[in-house]
């Protein structure tokens, strides 16, 4: 059993969740993530990325978005509730080094998942700027987080309530040609990484993406993780979640995101309602 120590609402249906996972912490690396599964009633398998971990007190930082019954539900537990099971950290961890100059790219939920990242290339000596973006002003998060740590942040909203009114491919077009980066991670929605995969592509720049996939057993067995990569299937859990944006087939990705989705919607809209009942208690 897994205790949660501490829980904030983010914004509307996103949540930050700090739970003991001693031994997670200790061998968490940037870019890597665990599976959870609440017990009980409720035994789906999700695929978390680890938003920050500190050893010393034995504890992983989790913000996810209530999209599923099972977020859904995860959002009503709170301080000293235990999580039943939490597997990991799985996955390969992002490809840290001293590359100069590095951009990275976050849309809505994506943006908790690249901080670590954005802490491990800033402490491997990169300048780092940071391009965070959202629907709109409510649904951006841990701006102050990323402003403590990159060189630079810009902030744009699609409807243009906060920061900058664009999407983020327009000021990751503008860097591409005047500051020229070395590297460009990106993290977001997969059709937003598509686009600002696409964007990069014309300059050469090595672009790292972070694929979130349908995910079942977390370790390459049932497959249903698979992507292409370059001609070639992947599996985001073991192979991944990592991989070179200019490589990723991601039609064929976008269409097996679709298989779910009619049931997703479902769920939302049916534990929607309870959610918000309980919203005193976040």
């Amino acid at each position: 059993m897994n205790k949660i120590l501490s829980k904030q609402r983010l914004s509307q249906e996103v949540f930050r969740m700090e739970i003991e996972a001693r031994e997670i912490a200790e061998a968490r690396k940037p870019g890597q993530f665990i599976i959870l599964q609440m017990g009980g009633d409720f035994g789906e398998r999700i695929p978390l990325t680890i938003a920050d971990a500190d050893p010393e007190k034995g504890s992983i930082t989790l913000i996810f978005q209530a999209v599923g019954e099972t977020t859904h539900h995860l959002a009503l537990l709170n301080e000293g509730d235990s999580i039943e099971n939490l597997l990991g950290p799985l996955g390969k961890p992002t490809d840290i080094k001293n590359y100069g100059k590095v951009v990275c790219v976050g849309g809505g939920i994506g943006v908790a998942p690249l901080f670590p990242i954005v802490q491990g290339m800033k402490r491997a000596g990169n300048e780092v700027k940071v391009i965070m973006g959202a629907r709109n002003k409510d649904l951006l998060i841990m701006e102050e987080d990323m402003k403590a740590t990159a060189d630079e942040v810009i902030v744009v909203t699609d409807d243009g309530s906060y920061g900058r009114k664009a999407l983020v491919t327009e000021p990751l077009k503008e860097l591409c040609e005047t500051y020229k980066p070395d590297c460009v991670v990106i993290i977001g929605p997969p059709i937003m990484m598509k686009f600002a995969a696409l964007t990069t592509k014309p300059y050469g720049i090595h672009t790292i993406v972070s694929l979130n996939t349908i995910m079942i057993d977390g370790t390459g067995m049932c497959g249903g993780c698979r992507v292409t990569i370059g001609g070639k299937t992947k599996f985001v859990c073991v192979d991944g979640p990592e991989f070179d944006g200019h490589q990723v087939d991601w039609d064929n990705m976008l269409l097996r995101l679709g298989t779910y989705r009619s049931k997703e919607q479902e769920a939302h809209h049916r534990c929607h309602i309870g959610l918000h009942i309980n919203e005193g208690e976040a």
